[in-house]
């Protein structure tokens, strides 16, 4: 990853689009709480209309913003190579920390280069082929062998995440991208919201962060400390529900039957999914966070280590929203 100081214009002078965060429906809605805010990594608001391109660095096209993502499209001028772009403030400092104590894991999308302004920072990362929430949502629902072979890949991710003390926080399906063209294999596509622990082995935090279909029990709960890990895995939970049924296992359109549902903690789960995947489900979506599985103990769980044939029934299938 290489730091790059100086550029063909002032960078910060660049009337860039407002880079928009990565939200679901809910956080939109008016009725939307505070407890659980979307991405606030935002660079300052635009101050005139934003050109198709700008130049940055001599070196990179940034154009206009992907449509629903907080990237732009970024073209290197030098070789012709295709990159997405972020920029986030130059006081975004956890978000670089994150990124800095994870570069070189295989499963996370290495900063290529970032370039510094004098208010924000250019965050160039290689381009992917899609994100694993638009390729549920229109397949319906994964077969378990596809869902097993890329929820693996999740698992292994915030394993090695919490292993070297970061918590993602606001972990989602539209968090991990496609790095091949096939859709066979995995990154996570940035570490917006994650938090880098200053002690390793206390993971207990207070502010709350996440998109609201994905958020814990404990995390609703007013002024609570909770454990940052614990709150991942049931994250992780509804990843593996939605990937498997097609529909998240708490939704509603209002926001207090949302969460009311999420801390009853009562979800159905489809008697046509295998045993095993259904244990590994309820072991993920505990109310308790204390006796919810660890990352460690998922890679391990029978679902992931043993094959299992499994029919799905087509007249049950869901469609992910949109988020």
């Amino acid at each position: 990853m290489q730091v790059e100081r100086g550029i063909d214009v002032p960078v910060d002078e660049v009337p860039l689009k407002k880079v928009r965060g990565d939200v679901c429906p809910e956080e939109n809605s008016p009725q939307a709480p505070q407890v659980v805010p979307p991405a606030s990594h935002h660079p300052r608001q635009e101050k005139t209309q934003a050109p198709v391109a700008s130049l940055l660095a001599n070196k990179y096209i940034l154009i206009n913003p992907i449509e629903g993502c907080p990237l732009h499209k970024c073209l290197d001028v030098v070789n012709d190579q295709e990159y997405v772009c972020r920029v986030i403030s130059r006081g975004c400092t956890p978000l670089m920390s994150a990124h800095f104590r994870l570069d070189g894991h295989p499963r996370i999308n290495p900063l290529h280069e970032v370039v510094l302004g004098n208010e924000n920072m250019y965050l160039v990362f290689p381009s992917s082929y899609g994100d694993l929430h638009t390729h549920v949502r229109l397949k319906k629902r994964l077969r378990e062998s596809e869902a097993k072979r890329l929820f693996r890949q999740v698992a292994e991710t915030v394993k090695e995440c919490h292993e070297q003390g970061v918590v993602l926080r606001d972990l989602k399906l539209r968090k991990f991208v496609f790095s091949n063209p096939q859709r066979t294999e995995l990154k996570l596509e940035n570490l917006e919201d994650a938090v880098v622990l200053e002690d390793g082995e206390d993971d207990i935090l207070q502010d709350k962060r996440g998109c609201p279909a994905y958020v814990s029990p404990e995390i609703l709960k007013s002024h609570a400390r909770y454990s940052g890990r614990a709150a991942d895995m049931w994250s992780l939970g509804v990843i593996l529900y939605t990937m498997l049924v097609g529909r998240y296992p708490f939704n509603d359109a209002e926001h207090a039957n949302l969460f009311m549902k999420i801390s009853r903690g009562h979800f159905l789960v489809p008697e046509c999914l295998s045993s095993k995947s259904k244990c590994l489900i309820r072991s993920l979506l505990r109310k308790e966070p204390s006796e919810r599985l660890t990352a460690s103990d998922v890679l391990i769980h029978p679902w992931l280590t043993t094959e299992e044939r499994c029919y799905h029934s087509s007249s049950q299938d869901q469609i992910v929203p949109d988020v």
